[in-house]
C-alpha cells in the first residue's frame, strides 16, 4: 500500500501506456506512429538476415534503357512481343514467362485499320488491292501474332486491378482461381477492387493464365506484401507471382487451409496449397515478400540482347522469366525495405523464389495472441523491477528484459519464419523505463521539447530557439493572418528526369533542392512548407510574425534565381544539365497551422492567396521571366525593391483580375540600362492599353531591338496582331485570361 501511495501517478501513467499497447496488440486502436515503427523494425530485421546473392531460378528479362534505344520506344509492336515470347520458349526453354505488362489496347501501328477501311471503301472493287491484302491480313495481324505465341505455352499474362470506388474497367480478366462464397462464414477480409485494366481479349483467350501485379504498399509508401488473391464481384483472382508459380507446377488448384480454433465459428485463413506447396497469408489474404537482397538480386538480362540471340542458352533454359522494365521512363519503381528505387518486377521475383523455398515470412492468427503474451510478460517485470529497484539495477535488468525480448523475436523470424510484432513491446518497456526515471525532467522542460518538435522540420534552429523562449506564444492551431508565399518549379523537369537513371535522378535533385532550401531556410529564415517532386513551396511570416515578409520573400525568389544560376557549371561538371526555375509570390491573408487528417498532419498554409501564387509560378514561363510576384507582395516589399510590371491577368479559378509584376532588384543596384529598359516597357503598356497599336508597336521593335529573345516582347508584339485582325471588345479593360492552371 505504501508503494502505491509512492507512486501512485507513475502507476497510472505506466497503466494507460500498457492499456494503450495492449490496445494496438489486440488491434483495437492502431495509430499510424506505432504502426511506422513496427515496419522500421520490421525492415531491420529483414535487411540484418536477408541471404545475399542472386537467385539463378527466376530471370528478369529487362526492357532496359539499351533494349529502348536499340529495338524502339515502348510499347514495341506486338510481332516484336511475340517473336520475344518464342525466342524464350522455343529457343532458350524457359519453363514459364511471366508478363509485369499488360496489353490493354489494340496494336494498329502495322496499318492494318487503314488497309480495312481502305478495302471496305475506296478500293473495295480493285481487285489486286483485295488479293493482296487477303495474302497479307495476316501479317498485319500483330495482336493475333501475339496470341499465337501464348498459345499451349507456360506464359502468364499481366494486369491491374483499381482499388478506387467506380474504378473503370477495361480488358477481360482471366478465370477467377477461387469462386464467389468460397469464405462465406469464415474471418477473411480480402482486398477488394471495383475495377481493372486488363488485356485484349485476342490474348487472353490464348494465355495459360494471368495474375495481378499490384504490390501493396503501407502507409509509409513502401512495399511489403502482396495481395495473394484479390476480390472482384466475389471471385478471387491470382496475384502474378502465384500464377506464376502454379504455370511452373503445370497448374494445381488453389486450396484454402484454415487454423485450428478452439471457436467452431472462427476458423482463420492460413494458407493457400498449391500442389505440393503452402503459402502463408494472412486475414488479408496478403503475404509478405520476402526481399533476398538489394535490387538485382536475380539475374537481369536485356531483353535486345534475347531478341538478337546474344544469350546463352544456359542462363535461360529451365528457369521462369519476367518480363519487366526499370527504364525510368516507364515508371515500373517501388520504394522497398531494401531500397527507395526498387523495380516492382523484382517483388514478383522475389514472391517467386520464396514460394519455391518455402521460405515466406508467416503471420498466422495466433501470432496476435503470442504478441499480448510477451508485451503482458516484459511489461510487467521491467514495472516491478523499476518499482522496487534503484535505478542502476533497475536500468541493467530493464536493459536485459529489452535484449530478451529482440532475442525471442529474432529467434522466431531466422528460424520459424514467424514475423511477430515487435513494437508495442519495445516501446511499452522503453516507456515504461522513461516515466520511472525521467518524469520530472520530461515535465519540467516540455515546453521547450514541444516547440522543438512542432516547429523544428519546419523553420531554422534560430527561429525555433527564440520560439522557445516563450513557447506560450506559439501553437499550431490554425490561424488567419496575411503571409508571403513562394512556390518554385523546375522548367521542363520531366523531360530531364526521363534521361537520368533513378539513382543518378536522386541525387540531382537532391543538389539542387539542397541550394533552394538553404537560400529560403538559411539565409531568408523562411519556413519550408513542403517539397512536391521539383517543387518547392515556402512561407514567411509565420510562425514567427516578420512584418517584412513580402520583403524577405521577394529578395529570397532573386537570391534563388543568382544561386541557381551559379550552380550551372556546377551541375554541368557532373554531366547533368542546367536548370531553370520559375517563382510565384503572393502576399494575402491565409489560414496557417497544423492541417491533415488523423493519419498525417502537416504545418503549412491554405487559402484564395496561395492558390493564387501557385498559378502566378504556373505563368512565369509564358512571360520568359523568372520570377512573378501579385500586387499585394509589390505594395508590401517595400520602396528599395524596383519591380516592373507585365500585365493584368486573371487566372484559372480567379474571377477578379490581379497586376502581376516581376522583381528586378533593389533600386541602388540597378544599372542606367535596366532603368531606361524598364521605362520603355512601361510606356509601351500604357500605349498597347489605350489600344494605340502603331505607337505600342513601334516601341515594342524598339525595345526587342535591345533584346531579341525577349518573350515578353514578343508575346505583346503577337497580341497586337492579334487585336489588329479581331478587335477588342468596347469594354476591353487590357486583361488577359488564361484558361489553364
Amino acid at each position: 500500500m505504501k508503494t502505491l501511495r509512492r507512486h501512485w501517478l507513475q502507476l497510472l501513467l505506466s497503466a494507460l501506456v500498457l492499456g494503450c499497447f495492449l490496445a494496438y496488440a489486440a488491434h483495437l486502436w492502431r495509430p499510424r506512429a506505432l504502426e511506422q515503427i513496427d515496419h522500421w523494425l520490421y525492415d531491420a530485421r529483414l535487411v540484418m538476415t536477408m541471404p545475399g546473392g542472386i537467385d539463378p531460378r527466376v530471370v528478369v528479362v529487362d526492357l532496359d534503357e539499351r533494349s529502348l534505344a536499340e529495338v524502339g520506344r515502348w510499347p514495341w509492336p506486338r510481332k516484336v512481343v511475340a517473336e520475344l515470347v518464342d525466342k524464350l520458349v522455343v529457343d532458350y526453354q524457359s519453363a514459364a514467362v511471366g508478363f509485369d505488362i499488360v496489353f490493354a489496347e489494340r496494336d494498329d501501328s502495322s496499318g492494318l485499320p487503314v488497309l480495312q477501311q481502305l478495302a471496305q471503301t475506296t478500293l473495295r472493287d480493285e481487285a489486286a488491292f483485295q488479293q493482296q491484302f487477303a495474302t497479307l491480313r495476316d501479317q498485319l495481324d500483330y495482336d493475333a501474332m501475339l496470341a499465337a505465341s501464348l498459345r499451349d505455352r507456360h506464359v502468364v499474362l499481366g494486369y491491374y486491378f483499381s482499388f478506387e470506388d467506380g474504378a473503370p474497367r477495361s480488358g477481360v480478366l482471366p478465370k477467377p482461381v477461387l469462386p464467389a462464397g468460397i469464405f462465406k462464414g469464415r474471418s477473411v477480409q480480402p482486398v477488394v477492387a471495383p475495377g481493372f485494366g486488363a488485356n485484349l481479349p485476342v490474348l487472353m483467350a490464348q494465355a495459360g493464365a494471368a495474375g495481378h501485379f499490384n504490390p501493396l504498399t503501407d502507409s509509409d509508401g513502401v512495399t511489403r506484401r502482396v495481395a495473394m488473391l484479390v476480390e472482384h464481384e466475389g471471385r478471387y483472382y491470382e496475384s502474378l507471382s502465384l500464377a506464376m508459380v502454379r504455370s511452373y507446377l503445370n497448374y494445381p488448384p488453389l486450396e484454402p487451409l484454415y487454423g485450428a480454433s478452439p471457436l467452431k465459428s472462427y476458423q482463420p485463413l492460413e494458407w493457400l496449397r498449391l500442389g505440393p506447396l503452402a503459402v502463408p497469408v494472412d486475414e488479408h489474404i496478403r503475404a509478405l515478400v520476402p526481399y533476398r537482397g538489394e535490387q538485382r538480386s536475380f539475374a537481369y538480362l536485356s531483353a535486345a540482347d534475347v531478341l538478337k540471340g546474344r544469350v546463352n542458352k544456359d542462363a535461360l533454359a529451365g528457369r521462369m522469366v519476367l518480363i519487366g522494365t526499370t527504364a525510368p521512363g516507364l515508371l515500373d519503381l517501388r520504394v522497398a525495405p531494401v531500397g527507395a528505387v526498387y523495380p516492382g518486377v523484382e517483388v514478383h521475383a522475389n514472391m517467386i523464389a520464396s514460394m519455391l523455398d518455402g521460405s515466406l515470412p508467416a503471420q498466422p492468427d495466433y501470432l496476435r495472441a503470442a504478441e499480448l503474451f510477451v508485451l503482458l510478460i516484459s511489461s510487467g517485470l521491467v514495472l516491478l523491477v523499476l518499482l522496487r529497484l534503484n535505478p542502476l539495477p533497475a536500468t541493467s535488468l530493464t536493459a536485459l528484459v529489452l535484449l530478451a525480448v529482440v532475442v525471442l523475436d529474432f529467434a522466431l523470424w531466422q528460424y520459424a519464419r514467424l514475423a511477430l510484432p515487435l513494437a508495442a513491446s519495445l516501446l511499452s518497456i522503453l516507456l515504461l523505463y522513461a516515466i520511472s526515471m525521467a518524469y520530472g525532467y520530461f515535465f519540467e522542460s516540455r515546453n521547450k521539447k514541444q516547440m522543438a518538435s512542432l516547429f523544428g522540420q519546419y523553420v531554422p534552429p534560430e527561429l525555433v530557439a527564440r520560439m522557445s523562449e516563450e513557447p506560450e506564444k506559439y501553437s499550431m492551431d490554425g490561424q488567419s493572418r496575411e503571409l508571403t508565399v513562394l512556390f518554385s518549379d523546375v522548367r521542363s523537369f520531366t523531360t530531364i528526369s526521363e534521361s537520368m537513371e533513378p539513382k543518378e535522378l536522386t541525387r540531382f535533385m537532391n543538389e539542387f533542392l539542397t541550394t533552394l532550401s538553404e537560400v529560403i531556410r538559411n539565409r531568408y529564415l523562411g519556413t519550408i512548407d513542403k517539397y512536391m517532386g521539383d517543387c518547392v513551396m515556402a512561407f514567411w511570416g509565420a510562425p514567427i510574425h516578420d512584418p517584412d515578409h513580402a520583403r524577405s520573400a521577394v529578395l529570397a525568389s532573386l537570391a534563388m534565381q543568382e544561386a541557381i544560376a551559379q550552380l550551372g557549371p556546377s551541375l554541368e561538371a557532373r554531366g547533368w544539365p542546367r536548370i531553370q526555375i520559375g517563382i510565384g509570390i503572393n502576399t494575402g491573408r491565409m489560414t496557417v497551422g497544423d492541417m491533415g487528417s488523423q493519419i498525417r498532419k502537416a504545418y503549412t498554409v491554405m487559402g484564395d492567396a496561395v492558390n493564387l501564387a501557385s498559378r502566378l509560378e504556373g505563368i512565369t514561363k509564358r512571360y520568359g521571366v523568372g520570377i512573378l510576384v501579385g500586387e499585394q507582395t509589390r505594395a508590401a516589399a517595400g520602396p528599395d525593391l524596383v519591380f516592373r510590371e507585365l500585365d493584368r491577368v486573371r487566372v484559372k479559378g480567379k474571377d477578379e483580375p490581379v497586376t502581376i509584376y516581376q522583381p528586378l532588384g533593389l533600386a541602388a543596384e540597378l544599372s542606367k540600362a535596366q532603368r531606361d529598359e524598364l521605362a520603355l516597357f512601361q510606356q509601351a503598356l500604357k500605349l498597347y492599353r489605350a489600344q494605340n497599336w502603331d505607337m505600342a508597336e513601334l516601341q515594342l521593335l524598339n525595345l526587342q531591338q535591345r533584346e531579341p529573345d525577349s518573350v515578353l516582347y514578343a508575346l505583346y508584339l503577337a497580341r497586337i496582331r492579334h487585336f489588329r485582325l479581331s478587335a477588342p471588345p468596347a469594354d476591353w479593360d487590357g486583361v488577359y485570361d488564361f484558361d489553364s492552371k
